[in-house]
């Protein structure tokens, strides 16, 4: 892992930030898909915030210590986002604004196997 970390915030939440590789599954603007992204996530705890994105079929995230934790830029932008979860390319290139994880995770919601149809 490139690095990540977390800011535990006044009202005890924390807000985690990882540098990832680009899932294969992404249909996002941007490089290939081999390229680094910037995700945060809010959540009660360090715990629930690495369930959020496992959830989503990130599977081998971890975050193991704290070389780069959220910007204030960053934790302004995940507390003003419905879903907590965020992404942009991770060398950000010029004034790229944040996406949803959904744009990143591409139309079937999450980044592993495509799921059986119901």
């Amino acid at each position: 892992m490139a690095g990540g970390g977390f800011c535990r915030l006044p009202n005890g939440t924390v807000v985690v930030a990882l540098t990832l590789t680009r899932p294969c599954g992404g249909t996002a603007r941007g490089a290939g898909p081999d390229a680094p992204v910037r995700v945060l996530v809010h959540a009660v705890n360090r715990a629930r915030a690495l369930t959020r994105l496992r959830n989503l079929g990130l599977r081998a995230v971890y975050l193991r210590g704290n070389d780069r934790p959220p910007t204030p830029d960053e934790i302004t932008a995940v507390l003003h986002h419905p879903d907590g979860l965020l992404w942009r390319a991770a060398p950000q290139s010029g004034q790229e604004l944040w996406h949803p994880i959904r744009a990143l995770l591409g139309p079937a919601g999450h980044a592993g196997p495509a799921r059986p149809a119901a």
